[in-house]
């Protein structure tokens, strides 16, 4: 093994999770860089590292030094100095400044930093308010640096170090030391695995309760993540016991033990009709049962708006708005009018808008208490422009409330609503649902709108389906396809993809319905960037960024999200100045997606936005999501993604005026019809599939609708609470 020594020039990639890292080395009396590789999670650009390792003459790369051990001291010279100030690694610090302390202090520069913060003063251009920031900033630096020392001794990567320090502050490694498993519910990004490794490291056992019981939570929480609220109680033994490496008799001991505990609870489900013990986290089955409880209360209830003549009101809204309503929709307004509970469901061109709009003529006559929600800030902005009204999201209708925890509006402090229409109802989850019914008045009246052969909502259950399937509840089926949409192809291969035939892929010269046939995934994934780059803006005026959505099933593969961002990135957006953070490099004017609910920041999981600044001395990128810009910290930007290309299920709820969309058989596993008819029916004005005829042959087979474990249903049967059908 040989030694170099030098201090970090620059860091070109780092993986977030395991820390392989690429760096440039500059080494005394060596003009050119040196090109280290390795796991180096910890190392700053500017930092003195001595290097131990071997030289590796990469085909590809070229010359690099392949680091096996490493230690980091602080930079010695003005110039590493220089660097490691001028990185970005304290806030109130860039280039500018770093080079004007620099040469004011010289090599004592951290020095003065450590002992006599105040002596920067001095420095042209920095006064008491940008002293205060670097004064808070080193000590930061410092204590996390700690908790990157006391995670390395144990052998999980430090990157993790400034989350854990932003959760628990300078009790960092005292609550480590004292459950590491707290990791996986505290810190978002690190997982049981992670927090198992360390656990492990040291020294809690591989059978003991602490580890067991984490496990037992951590193996349902992964379920639910794939939508199930409930498991039945013979698979979640299997899964826990083979994740543990532990024997399934220890994991069934424990889970007595959480039930006695309350943190999950034990019932029976029927299956093809007779009774199977299930298990749920106790939240979801808290929810469930609250969901049914709710929904009865104010099917219970009467409404205090007064009765009216719906034959009549019908009539007089279709004559204002000149609507004339089939059959089915004039059935379904006359229900909205009487019922304190109605779903309404229909796949694209049977006229949920224009329902909508007549039901809110009609109650705009009864009352001014009239309030309209969607799932995502996008179809609560689409629902404004259908209704003329104003339409907000439903995290912001029920107000989030840091100091209790929870949302403003519940059971004591319900919405002050005669009525609540809610459109996009498929992607209400369970938790969320139980919210919203909680916050909804006894004598108020709730529609909900939505397509029922959707995808389910990304979070856990399906609770539009169980609440229709359960026949316990009042339901509107629109089928019939109006004259405009029935001349759309889109319209018309969705009602056909989901009837489980073959869409229309007959060329029509200004159809908006296009498959393109292609089975190399190297060739799909040019032909994909090359039709967002240049074809589709140049043929139809789309705009690259704001009119087209590239969506895929699946992140992994040549055809996957992660592998499309890039090359769509690199051919949309290049930079030569990127930020590389939480293994994605993001560039400035990105398209990028929030991939979890922030109620801190007001944005939630699938909002898309847009990055319009990427500050590198005070350690921000700002994202423009519609009207309002929303500030990350660097090491809160795992929140985000590029979104030149998301998955179907992230994209529920929105739309675009068009849609590009691989299918191939390399998605088998996500191949589903109402993957494959969600995709689709997010396209406005067009919408191109690319691939193979097999590959959409397979999803048409394929129904994921009852492949989520939940309870819902059978809790809504079992509280009798209607009878509808």
């Amino acid at each position: 093994m040989e030694t170099i020594f030098g201090y970090i020039e620059r860091i070109t990639f780092q993986h977030a999770e395991n820390g392989f890292t690429v760096a440039k080395l500059k080494q005394a009396k060596r003009i050119e860089l040196t090109t280290i590789v390795g796991d180096m999670p910890s190392i700053q650009v500017g930092e003195t590292v001595r290097c131990e390792g071997f030289w590796h003459n990469d085909h590809k790369h070229g010359l690099q030094f392949k680091v096996k051990t490493y230690q980091v001291q602080r930079p010695a010279t003005v110039n590493g100095i220089k660097k490691y100030l001028g990185s970005g690694l304290i806030k109130g610090i860039g280039p500018v400044f770093a080079e004007r302390i620099v040469k004011y202090h010289g090599e004592k520069t951290l020095e003065v930093i450590d002992t006599q913060p105040d002596e920067l003063l001095n420095v042209d251009g920095i006064g008491a308010k940008r002293i205060k920031k670097i004064k808070e900033c080193w000590a930061e630096q410092r204590a996390i640096r700690e908790v990157m020392v006391f995670l390395q001794n144990f052998g999980v990567s430090p990157t993790y170090a400034q989350k854990i320090f932003k959760a628990y502050g300078n009790e960092s490694i005292p609550k480590l030391e004292e459950n590491p498993y707290q990791l996986a519910k505290d810190i978002y990004g690190i997982g049981f695995k992670t927090a198992d490794g360390l656990a492990n490291k040291m020294g809690i056992a591989q059978d003991s309760d602490r580890r067991i019981d984490a496990g037992i939570e951590f193996v349902l929480s992964t379920l639910s993540n794939d939508g199930h609220t409930c498991v039945p109680v013979d698979l979640f033994l299997e899964n826990a016991a083979k994740l543990l490496e532990v024997d399934t008799t220890l994991v069934d001991d424990r889970l007595d033990f959480s039930v006695a505990e309350q943190r999950v609870v034990i019932d029976a489900l029927l299956v093809e009709g007779a009774p199977k013990a299930f298990v749920w986290l106790k939240t979801f089955k808290v929810c469930e049962e609250g969901i049914a409880r709710e929904l009865k209360r104010l099917l219970g209830s009467s409404s205090t708006l007064k009765s009216i003549d719906t034959h009549k009101a019908v009539e007089w809204a279709s004559k204002a708005l000149n609507i004339d309503l089939a059959e089915g929709q004039r059935a379904a307004v006359e229900k909205s009018l009487v019922e304190k509970v109605h779903i309404i469901t229909g796949g694209p061109g049977t006229g949920k808008s224009t329902i909508t709009n007549v039901i809110l003529s009609i109650h705009k006559k009864l009352t001014t208490k009239i309030r309209l929600a969607a799932p995502t800030g996008r179809a609560a902005k689409r629902m404004s422009e259908i209704t003329k009204m104003e339409a907000k999201t439903l995290h912001s209708l029920l107000e989030f409330d840091f100091k209790i925890g929870g949302f403003k509006h519940n059971k004591e402090n319900p919405l002050d609503i005669d009525l609540l229409v809610v459109d996009e109802a498929s992607m209400i989850d369970t938790v969320l649902m139980y919210s919203l019914l909680k916050a909804i008045p006894d004598h108020a009246r709730l529609i909900l709108i939505g397509d029922v052969d959707q995808l389910p909502s990304v979070g856990a259950g399906n609770v539009l389906n169980d609440m229709i399937n359960s026949k316990q509840l009042p339901v509107t089926r629109l089928t019939e396809i109006f004259r405009q949409a029935a001349n759309s192809l889109i319209v018309t291969s969705a009602h056909r993809i989901n009837q489980g035939k073959f869409p229309n892929t007959k060329i029509q010269q200004n159809g908006d319905f296009f498959f393109i046939q292609e089975e190399d995934t190297e060739k799909i994934a040019a032909l994909i960037a090359d039709l967002v780059a240049v074809r589709l803006p140049k043929r139809y005026g789309f705009d690259r960024f704001e009119d087209i959505q590239v969506l895929s099933p699946m992140k992994r593969g040549i055809i996957g999200t992660h592998n499309l961002n890039q090359l769509l990135q690199q051919r949309l957006n290049p930079s030569d100045l990127p930020l590389r953070k939480g293994g994605t490099t993001f560039h400035l004017h990105d398209k990028v997606m929030q991939m979890r609910n922030n109620y801190d920041k007001e944005v939630y999981n699938g909002d898309v936005g847009r990055i319009v600044k990427i500050d590198r001395v005070e350690h921000e990128v700002h994202i423009r999501f519609d009207d309002r810009v929303v500030k990350y910290g660097f090491s809160e930007m795992d929140e985000v993604v590029l979104a030149y290309a998301v998955s179907v299920h992230k994209y529920q709820g929105s739309e675009c005026p068009c849609i590009v969309m691989p299918i191939h058989t390399t998605h088998f596993a996500l191949l589903f019809k109402n993957l494959l008819y969600t995709g689709i029916t997010r396209g406005k004005k067009l919408v191109v599939l690319i691939g193979t005829a097999k590959a959409i042959h397979i999803a048409l087979k394929k129904d994921q609708t009852t492949a989520r474990y939940t309870g819902l249903k059978s809790v809504l049967i079992a509280q009798d609470i209607g009878s509808f059908s």
